[in-house]
């Protein structure tokens, strides 16, 4: 059990840390030109080696959960999904014929939304003419993200025949009240059968999204919440904050926010989730993601080959993402470049045949450096401290770590720092004391552009 006090303490917006600079710093209408030459250069020089990921953003879903910060399109009507596949192809053969190869594709996540919002059929379209342009790598690892309540065994084996391999279900909560209050309404019965069918066609790897911080949680039904989720045994969890933004999610405005959690209250519930998971099994893989010891998520953070990126945590380590679809986000090692964010004017960029980029970063040389301290912290659980970047960590990082290994949460040394068994539990706080850009602007605060830690 950890200290109330200090999670208390560390419980202070900061990033998730998905990219660095995160996407606050980074800057509007993009130069697309010195997009494309950037990615052109990257995919030529990694593409044989390392190959690529893709991830492609599935917005639409029938009926709105209030507690989501997706970018997402709420409509019943299922004919919108031929035009947006549409430009989806479109996008992809913009991005290559900036390629002078085929694209060796290692990884592959369908995101929402809700995927399976799309037909089995539609989605076995789509895939197939971006498949038939590409080599597939031998090692690759296809995954997407689907709603117990619509994902049907035919998208699950259509999915299966593709090459996917690893399913992640939005179950979020199990109790009846915080159901309809965030209007997620799926019975546990559901989630069983979806689990145990994945599983039945050959599904390796099942992932379970929950949050905590919902209205109306309490730790007596989370308790009972991740307890049927233990009966299912999901090779992964990801046990979310839940981050309540209402300044850029309208639906989060339907909430009366007496009915959320207090602080400590939240906190509690943390600790009863992540007690569960380990008692049972699991391991604290970091940042919110609890896996089995028979995952490969659970093997990558062991052998020193886990990677973060736009989708989280992943086994893959490619150089190169290609987003795909309103509001998806790119990346090489020293530039982002983030999709229009609304329908209309990603349909437009697209219908004259220009990437839908608008907004993005390029990285600096101490930028990649600063990156990758702050992706070994969150992968690997140390860093070494590079000689050409002392004076930067001296300045702004050495005082807040010290303050950190003051709390027992890692250990500082001249040569760079290794997170303690403790400071699992505060991976976003460690990370945010590399982040120069908050560091640099801690007199500004700006809060309100990142969730709490807890």
């Amino acid at each position: 059990m950890i200290d109330i006090r200090l999670l208390e303490k560390y419980n202070v917006p900061v990033p998730r840390y998905t990219s660095y600079p995160t996407v606050p710093y980074w800057k509007e209408n993009i130069d697309v030109v010195a997009w494309e030459q950037t990615f052109q250069q990257e995919f030529n020089a990694n593409n044989q080696q390392k190959g690529i990921s893709i991830y492609i953003h599935l917005p639409f879903c029938e009926s709105l959960c209030t507690y989501c910060g997706c970018n997402k399109k709420i409509t019943g009507n299922h004919s919108v999904e031929d035009e947006y596949l549409e430009a989806i192809i479109e996008e992809w053969q913009l991005y290559t014929r900036l390629m002078d190869e085929k694209p060796v594709i290692r990884e592959l996540h369908l995101g929402g939304g809700t995927p399976t919002f799309f037909s089995p059929a539609n989605l076995e379209k789509m895939l197939s003419l971006i498949f038939s342009t590409s080599i597939l790598h031998p090692d690759h690892e296809f995954s997407f993200e689907g709603h117990p309540n619509n994902t049907t065994r035919e998208h699950l084996q259509q999915l299966f025949d593709l090459g996917f391999r690893r399913v992640s279900y939005g179950v979020q909560d199990n109790d009846p009240e915080v159901q309809r209050v965030i209007n997620r309404i799926q019975p546990f019965e559901n989630v069983k059968k979806a689990t145990e069918t994945a599983r039945s066609i050959g599904y390796k790897s099942v992932n379970f999204d929950l949050i905590y911080g919902l209205p109306f949680q309490t730790v007596e039904s989370i308790t009972r919440t991740i307890q049927q989720t233990i009966t299912l045994r999901p090779d992964r969890v990801a046990f979310y904050s839940y981050a309540h933004v209402p300044w850029t999610s309208r639906g989060q405005r339907l909430f009366d926010e007496n009915d959320l959690p207090t602080a400590s209250e939240k906190i509690n519930l943390y600790q009863t989730g992540k007690i569960l998971f380990t008692e049972n099994g699991y391991y604290d893989i970091g940042m919110d993601h609890f896996a089995l010891p028979g995952d490969d998520l659970y093997k990558a953070s062991q052998n020193g080959e886990l990677h973060r990126n736009f989708m989280g945590y992943t086994t893959q380590h490619t150089n190169i993402l290609i987003g795909l679809g309103v509001s998806s986000i790119s990346g090489t090692r020293n530039a982002f470049a983030q999709n229009s964010k609304t329908i209309h004017n990603y349909y437009n960029y697209i219908k004259n045949s220009r990437l839908a980029v608008e907004k993005g970063f390029f990285l600096t040389d101490e930028d990649v450096r600063f990156g990758k301290y702050i992706l070994d912290i969150s992968c690997r659980g140390k860093t070494k401290f590079l000689a050409e970047d002392m004076e930067a960590i001296r300045s702004y990082c050495i005082p807040e770590l010290e303050k950190l290994e003051a709390d027992n949460l890692l250990v500082l040394n001249e040569d760079g720092v290794q997170i303690t068994e403790l400071g699992k539990s505060f991976i976003r706080n460690i990370c945010s004391a590399f982040d120069l850009y908050l560091q640099k602007n801690k007199a500004n605060e700006e809060k309100k552009k990142f969730s709490k830690s807890i």
